[in-house]
């Protein structure tokens, strides 16, 4: 357990670098020798990896499943659902840089939380991030089968056989490195948003603003319009689609002991991350519903596509965005496998899962962090082939874990407003309220979209919950890095009341 007169900043430099004794000529504890086996590649990310990093978490969003959202909240419901669920990403991100640069350590929402809320909020957050990270790439698995089997690509179709082949071989770069899975994952993602590019010049040309609320209107619904055709209660139901466009991007903390210079690099890649999302879910969204009209688009599994297609016949441009949908939902099942290894992995260090899931190969890789997530996620979608539901659930796990670390930035600011930041947020506690708000309010609306999804992940928590409850919480580790930071919270509070 650190010491109560070591600063936070030293515990959690120490602590990253794998515990290493100062001055090599030290015999290496036991807890040191812990750590060691457990340390990922160190500066291996800048602001250009990191940047593509959070983009390539949601791109795939962009091509497809934000549209649903128009069954539910019309145009009008589904543009007020995607503004506010984008301020409270935008809201959460600043709240986020902030807990990135005082803690930048591999737990990312896991860390922040256990500094705040303690083990059991600590815990429960971990959890749920590593709900929405397992189960996201297993869906989005079972979407890149749908289309390699829709593009004709080598004769294959959508079924076990390229699921196995997706986790086999992206699982398999990312144990090659660090550094090169992010490069991969920036390649991939440059192609899909430069897609996106041009299909929003494309289709803008045929832009009609009138047939932006061509949805029949449904009277009975209170508050229903031409722009609200299912009414006010339809802008709640279309949270879970409005957060499309930016879900996973919360997960570039997860990358910080891999970072150089995190309490610099972390709050500027999570900003241009943001920024470049907002645009192009802006770009995305209006283009799309304004050249083919809300209604063709709002039940179709590529509705880019369906957008530059009015007469059903494909098109050179809608050939290159349907190509490019397969490059975005790529760049996302990678890069979110990313995201649960190091969540896993952190966790596991720190004892909340089992110790061994945490060891790193020779080059720093949590192969094990790697490997036991991927085969969860390729069995799931292999039995189900629901990807929507696996989504769902996913989604469930995340509005958890966005309301416990905007909770987190709140109660930190508050209990402790000397700690060493590094970065602010702007507005400080009133920007990290808005989006516990916010992610309250999508918590609920999961369960007025799918009410098995959420019962679902509930269910795996309650699982989660008694393992924590019975047997985990007591075999602690002390010497991880965010139970350090923890620790010495709770002896400088000490010394304080002494």
């Amino acid at each position: 357990m650190a010491d109560g007169t070591e600063s936070a900043r030293t515990a959690s430099a120490r602590a990253s670098a794998g515990g290493a004794p100062p001055g090599g000529a030290q015999a290496p504890s036991p807890e040191d020798a812990y750590l060691e086996r457990r340390t990922l590649r160190r500066g291996s990310a800048g602001p250009l990896l990191l940047t593509g990093l959070g983009v390539a978490y949601v791109v795939s969003g962009d091509f497809s499943g934000w549209n649903f959202g128009l069954s539910e909240g019309g145009f009008g419901g589904l543009a007020i659902a995607a503004l506010l669920m984008g301020l409270m990403y935008a809201c959460m991100v600043f709240a986020l840089a902030e807990l990135a640069a005082i803690l930048p350590t591999a737990g990312g929402g896991y860390g922040f939380a256990r500094r705040a809320l303690g083990p059991w909020g600590g815990f429960l957050t971990g959890t749920a991030i590593l709900i929405e990270y397992v189960l996201a790439p297993a869906a989005i698995s079972i979407f890149i089968g749908d289309y390699v089997e829709s593009l004709g690509l080598f004769g294959l179709e959508s079924g076990w056989p390229v699921y196995l082949a997706c986790f086999v071989l992206f699982i398999g770069i990312h144990l090659w490195g660090v550094g090169e899975a992010l490069r991969f994952s920036l390649v991939v993602t440059a192609i899909a948003v430069a897609a996106l590019l041009v299909f929003a010049v494309g289709a803008l040309t045929d832009f009609d603003a009138g047939s932006l609320n061509d949805i029949p209107v449904d009277h009975s619904a209170a508050g229903a319009t031409s722009w609200l055709p299912f009414g006010l209660l339809g802008i709640w139901s279309a949270f879970p689609f409005g957060m499309w466009f930016f879900l996973g991007v919360e997960g570039v903390p997860l990358a910080a002991e891999e970072t150089r210079d995190p309490a610099r690099t972390l709050p500027k890649a999570m900003a241009w991350s943001m920024g470049i999302l907002l645009l192009l879910a802006l770009l995305t969204f209006l283009a799309a519903t304004g050249a083919r009209g809300s209604g063709a688009v709002q039940e179709a599994g590529n509705p880019l596509v369906e957008a530059l297609q009015p007469d059903g016949k494909a098109t050179a441009l809608s050939r290159i965005v349907n190509y490019a949908g397969l490059a975005g939902l790529v760049a996302s099942f990678f890069s979110l496998i990313f995201a649960g290894s190091r969540q896993l992995f952190a966790l596991s260090r720190a004892g909340y899962l089992p110790r061994f899931l945490s060891l790193t190969s020779r080059r720093k890789a949590p192969f094990l962090g790697l490997l036991v997530p991927g085969a969860i996620g390729f069995a799931l979608a292999a039995w189900t082939g629901d990807g929507a539901r696996m989504l769902n659930t996913a989604v469930f796990g995340a509005t958890i874990s966005y309301a416990l670390m905007s909770l987190s930035h709140i109660v930190l600011r508050r209990r402790e407003p000397g700690l060493d930041r590094p970065y602010r947020t702007p507005g400080g506690t009133v920007t990290s309220s808005i989006a516990f708000v916010l992610a309250c309010s999508a918590l609920v609306a999961t369960f007025l979209v799918d009410k098995d999804a959420a019962f679902i992940a509930l269910g795996v928590y309650a699982v989660a919950l008694a393992y924590f409850a019975f047997y985990s919480r007591h075999r602690l580790v002390a010497a991880a890095p965010e139970e350090e930071f923890a620790a010495l919270a709770e002896a400088e509070a000490e010394l304080s009341r002494d």
